[in-house]
């Protein structure tokens, strides 16, 4: 299947922080990211935990889609979505090369 270019203009790819890192409670999959986009700060959850432990995450940059409709995740309101590729063995999110700021749009 084809994506047309207009279809993925659509998309609003951000770079964001991640400031603050919790483990969802009876997930033990999930983590809560409260991700600084710039402008505002974002909750996500992650279905990251097995790969990356707190301490990895904070401060790390990554790539968000900012305008994915909001979505209730084991109770949590989650504002976006993380990027990530995996492969058989691990899960790695994508984020930029060398650091840009907060809110950078993803061309």
């Amino acid at each position: 299947m084809t994506v047309s270019y207009s279809d993925f203009a659509k998309l609003d790819l951000r770079v964001g922080t991640i400031k603050q890192v919790r483990p969802v409670q009876g997930a033990d999959k999930l983590y809560e990211l409260t991700v600084n986009l710039g402008t505002e700060t974002r909750t996500l959850v992650a279905g990251i935990r097995k790969w990356y432990e707190i301490t990895d995450l904070v401060e790390q940059q990554v790539v968000v889609i900012a305008n994915l409709e909001p979505k209730v995740i084991k109770g949590i309101r989650s504002h976006g979505m993380l990027l990530a590729a995996q492969d058989e063995t691990t899960v790695a999110f994508l984020k930029p090369v060398r650091k840009v700021r907060e809110g950078s749009k993803v061309l």
